[in-house]
């Protein structure tokens, strides 16, 4: 099969066990991908150090995978083990998570000072300047807590939420009913006689731009908007 290898580490108790496994088929499956498990796993052996090639005793495997049959425990290990990412992988891993994060941040937050989202490039000058560890594997949502608060010591965020009341006519309003549904959350709608929509909808404050000019573009600027004061 093609592809580089790597290992998938299990240790339970102070037994370690370990399999060799297909890189990218492996990470494809750890991120919860359809794979074929014979597409992961090239070899069908469980080890207890496979640098060495010292192979996992029965008694061990019995112990804590109720099976001495490698193979069975081999896919134990994979679906339980912590896999062992390749520099490359690891790499762009951790890119694209903090490409989630700086997201994140830039949708949710603003610059107090001027009412604005701070740009895409300053919040990920700003994540490089506070060298956060970045965790491949863990949730963007759940990391960008930690982040924030690092941030917070070289830029002004602030979280903000606006409430906007929407009209648009009716030959305009499937598109822009699809628009607003991908920057924020529709709170309250109603039909005009005259077949117009009309939309009471809560947005972050780092979208409200980036949704303006959707709804301008898709309803050719024919769209009132008001601004629902605090």
């Amino acid at each position: 099969m093609p592809g580089k290898l790597t290992t998938v580490r299990f240790n339970v108790n102070g037994d370690n066990f370990e399999i060799f496994v297909h890189a990218d088929k492996a990470l494809s499956f750890k991120l919860g991908q359809d794979v074929e498990l014979s597409q992961v796993i090239p070899i069908d052996e469980v080890y207890s150090d496979s640098s060495k090639g010292k192979r996992a005793n029965s008694e061990k495997l019995g112990k804590h995978f109720n099976t001495v049959d490698h193979i069975e425990a081999a896919k134990l290990v994979l679906e339980k083990g912590e896999l062992q990412l390749t520099t490359e992988q690891r790499r762009k891993m951790i890119e694209d998570k903090r490409k989630q994060i700086i997201a994140i941040i830039a949708r949710n937050f603003i610059d107090p000072r001027t009412g604005l989202p701070h740009p895409i490039t300053r919040i990920g000058q700003a994540v490089q300047e506070v060298r956060i560890s970045i965790d491949p594997f863990k949730d963007a949502q759940e990391q960008s807590k930690l982040v924030i608060e690092q941030l917070r010591t070289i830029i002004p965020l602030k979280s903000e939420k606006i409430k906007i009341r929407i009209k648009v006519p009716p030959q305009f309003s499937p598109q822009a009913i699809g628009a607003v549904k991908a920057f924020g959350q529709i709170l309250n709608e109603e039909w005009s006689s005259d077949g117009a929509w009309n939309a009471f909808v809560e947005i972050p404050g780092g979208v409200h731009t980036s949704m303006m000019e959707k709804l301008n573009s898709v309803t050719k600027g024919a769209i009132q908007v008001n601004i629902e004061t605090k």
